[in-house]
């Protein structure tokens, strides 16, 4: 509750418009909590859903083994469920300017400054988004399945993804647990990768822990696939970074722009928005730009997952400078 007193206070001396923000925030974040039963609970009510019933068993066992085998937070994360009856549990905002490929930053108390703004309300999402918009900016807007409180809370399981195949359910949960266990300040893209990392590693033991060799074969098999995007979302974002930087005039460096997002768009359809920007890039590489780092790092660690979570602890606490120096060596 202090926390929460402080960050009401922060936005008071900011204005109308952080208190707005705020408040919903903390507004949509309390409802969350307060549709949230243990699991136990869930299981006992005899009106809960029999299908419902089976996958918040599997999530359990899931939670078991993020503790127990991949060594992430012991606490009372993911031991509840609330239906949100919506579609995403918050929508994110990214945004860069027209010719950068560097994402606008938001910053808050306590967690410092990130590469996205969340709302709990679409509408409120897309009425911020129009706002960027107006002022210039390239603008995506995301949903989000979960999202974490950093150990401040217990976050629950939540509708939005709990009848996701099980692959996708222990990968929610590994992620979000990993957020709790590393945290660098005004680095999305460490903590992120960070976060990425540590889920495809668990998912990978928990497959191969309950020997569906067909399963863990797929989830090799889309983890490729993703790699294949992920690394010419990499090219075209050093490409652009290039023309971005060429001091072409203005209508040229926009054909140049038009002319790499329609080849991204041709290379992947289905996957890149009808039209997208250097927002959606920012999207992607905050989530992927260092994974490849990261399970360098857990290879040097010699697969010990311990080992692993104090280097990257100790990254999390050296300046930005060195961290990226280190990291860098490393992809």
């Amino acid at each position: 509750m202090k926390t929460l007193v402080a960050l009401l206070a922060a936005a008071l001396v900011a204005g109308c418009e952080s208190l707005s923000y705020y408040s919903q925030a903390i507004g949509g974040h309390f409802q969350l909590l307060a549709a949230a039963r243990p699991i136990d609970s869930w299981l006992a009510d005899p009106a809960t859903p029999a299908d419902l019933k089976t996958h918040l068993e599997t999530a359990q066992r899931i939670r078991e083994f993020a503790t127990q085998d991949l060594h992430l937070p012991d606490n009372a994360s993911y031991t509840s469920y609330a239906d949100v009856g919506r579609r995403y549990a918050v929508w994110n905002v990214f945004a860069a300017p027209q010719f950068s490929v560097e994402p606008k930053p938001e910053c808050f108390p306590f967690t410092g400054c990130v590469a996205y703004r969340g709302f709990f309300s679409e509408q409120e999402a897309s009425r911020y988004a129009e706002k960027l918009r107006k002022e210039g900016y390239d603008v995506y807007v995301g949903g989000v399945l979960a999202y974490s409180t950093l150990g401040w809370f217990d976050d629950p399981l939540l509708s939005t993804f709990i009848r996701y195949p099980e692959a996708q359910v222990a990968r929610l949960v590994f992620h979000e647990l990993a957020h709790q266990l590393v945290y660098a300040k005004n680095d999305t893209t460490f903590n992120e990768s960070f976060a990425v990392a540590v889920e495809d590693e668990g998912v990978r033991r928990w497959l191969a822990s309950q020997h569906r060799t067909a399963e863990l074969e797929a989830f090799r098999a889309g983890q490729e696939r993703k790699r294949d995007f992920y690394a010419r979302v990499k090219e075209t974002r050093e490409r652009l970074k290039t023309i971005y930087a060429s001091h072409l005039p203005r209508e040229a460096m926009l054909e140049q722009k038009r002319g790499e997002f329609e080849r991204l768009r041709a290379a992947f359809p289905g996957v890149v928005p009808a039209e997208p920007n250097n927002a959606f890039l920012v999207s992607v590489a905050l989530y992927t730009e260092l994974v490849p780092a990261f399970e360098r790092l857990l290879a040097a660690s010699g697969g010990s997952l311990d080992r692993f979570y104090a280097r990257a602890r100790d990254l999390a606490q050296e300046g930005r400078a060195q961290r990226d120096a280190v990291l860098a060596r490393a992809n």
